[in-house]
């Protein structure tokens, strides 16, 4: 490895960071993470920190699952590629298929469709609900309707049903036909309203209007996720997911669970439609599906949607998308001892336990600290605070302060994550009661610091 300082020096010299201004990062050096074990991050320096970010919500295992590994130095041995466009396929992707379709088979949905990220997941679903429309004979679904503040990917589809402008305007005009709702967030919403059932039927209510101003006829699909995860960890009222199917099955309208991030044990259930006990039409998949460690993603497809295309007659069904790294073997192989891992040490309890401690220290730190002006969470190990600078008007923090309590939260133990005002928190889910008591002693020594 190159020495520190040349690490530092030509970092932002040669590369562009995502989600960043390309001037920040030559300004604001980044912090240069080289090592990682367990729950626990090295930069390269030699600074070790609880990692509360978990990589990218991705790294549910943490940083030492040998059997993922393995199963990836393995395959490259064995098959490091080969494609499964028409005609071939590999070992790898049909043994992983069975298991998928026995891991979401409570959620009611029997194929993969693979590929290799979350981003294309959402593409891939939105894609495909589109032409399960056309080989059903309804031409006229075509439009997307979503939620504000929900986080799809950044492909053109995915930055369309996108709720957030900071990941649409500097692209627009994006794909034509997507609409949005307002999203059941308590903290801020259109109607006022502070009460999380009174708030999720007023939602539901804008859902109805809005599908009898399109015309349902024209609707090919609504995606959500079940917690909203980048846009701030906004969980909805537990009518709210099953007030949306409800609607959805009523208008003909696919529901499409974006699970990038929920799936695979992080709300404390195994998927989050399954939290809210709801059965999608499409879900998709990537992040923890291989702990982070490939890129690899699946969407999956519900029984009566595969029944439409597989009994297609018409040449309709002919799928035309797919990805080079659509069900690469090695991604595959890797799923395979996720999956296996991920079932073997039950992480979606050990989410939902440790989860609830942090959502409950958190809440301690609101009660401490007037700058927090809003605690979520208490579904898994998905949690996140709302920075103001006053908490009575909720007028907003400036732009610098959750940079300064990163950096003062880091220099005291623990990585966390800011997008905006929001701190958000999402660790391995193979986290310890006592990398818990890391993150909230970092947060409290970082706002202490301010």
């Amino acid at each position: 490895m190159k020495d520190s300082n040349y690490l530092k020096e030509r970092n932002a010299k040669s590369i562009w960071h995502p989600m960043a201004h390309p001037a920040d990062s030559l300004n604001n050096p980044p912090t240069i993470v080289t090592e990682a074990e367990g729950t626990r991050i090295s930069d390269v320096d030699g600074h070790q920190v609880v990692d509360a970010v978990g990589g990218l919500w991705n790294v549910n295992l943490g940083y030492s699952c040998e059997p993922v590994k393995a199963a990836i130095a393995n395959q490259l041995d064995r098959l490091p590629y080969y494609s499964i466009f028409r005609g071939t396929s590999n070992d790898c992707v049909i043994e992983l298929g069975d298991m998928l379709q026995d891991f979401f088979a409570p959620d009611g949905l029997t194929r993969a469709f693979y590929t290799s990220g979350g981003s294309d997941s959402v593409e891939t679903a939105l894609r495909l609900a589109r032409q399960y429309h056309k080989i059903k004979g309804q031409e006229s679904r075509t439009k997307y309707l979503s939620l504000k503040k929900g986080y799809h990917g950044t492909h053109f589809g995915g930055a369309s049903v996108n709720g957030n402008a900071n990941f649409r305007t500097a692209y627009e005009p994006l794909m034509p036909g997507c609409f949005h709702i307002p999203a059941p967030y308590t903290y801020r919403n259109p109607f006022n309203e502070t009460d999380p059932e009174s708030l999720a039927q007023l939602c539901l209510q804008a859902l109805e209007d809005e599908i009898a101003f399109q015309g349902a006829n024209t609707i090919a699909a609504l995606i959500m996720e079940p917690i909203l995860g980048a846009g701030g960890v906004i969980p909805p009222h537990e009518s709210f997911m099953p007030g949306v199917r409800k609607i959805c099955d009523q208008h003909g309208i696919l529901l499409i669970a974006d699970e990038v991030i929920t799936a695979f044990g992080r709300t404390g259930s195994w998927t989050g439609s399954r939290h809210w006990g709801v059965k999608p039409d499409l879900m998709c998949t990537a992040k923890a599906i291989t702990n982070g460690y490939f890129p690899f993603g699946a969407v999956m497809i519900a029984d009566h949607v595969v029944e439409v295309f597989e009994g297609d007659t018409e040449g309709k069904a002919a799928i035309g998308h797919g990805y080079t790294y659509s069900g690469h073997p090695v991604g595959a192989a890797a799923a395979i001892a996720c999956v296996t891992e991920t079932l073997r040490l039950n992480v979606k309890d050990n989410a939902a336990a440790l989860g609830q401690q942090l959502f409950e220290g958190l809440q301690k730190l609101y009660d401490d600290f007037d700058m927090i002006g809003d605690v979520r969470g208490g579904h898994g190990l998905m949690c996140a605070l709302e920075l103001v600078s006053e908490r009575a008007t909720k007028k907003p923090i400036d732009k610098v302060t959750p940079v300064k309590l990163q950096k003062a939260a880091y220099e005291s133990g623990a990585m966390i994550r800011v997008s905006g005002p929001n701190v958000i928190l999402s660790p391995p889910l193979v986290l310890t009661a006592e990398d818990v008591d890391t993150i909230l002693a970092a947060l409290r020594s970082g706002f202490q610091s301010l």
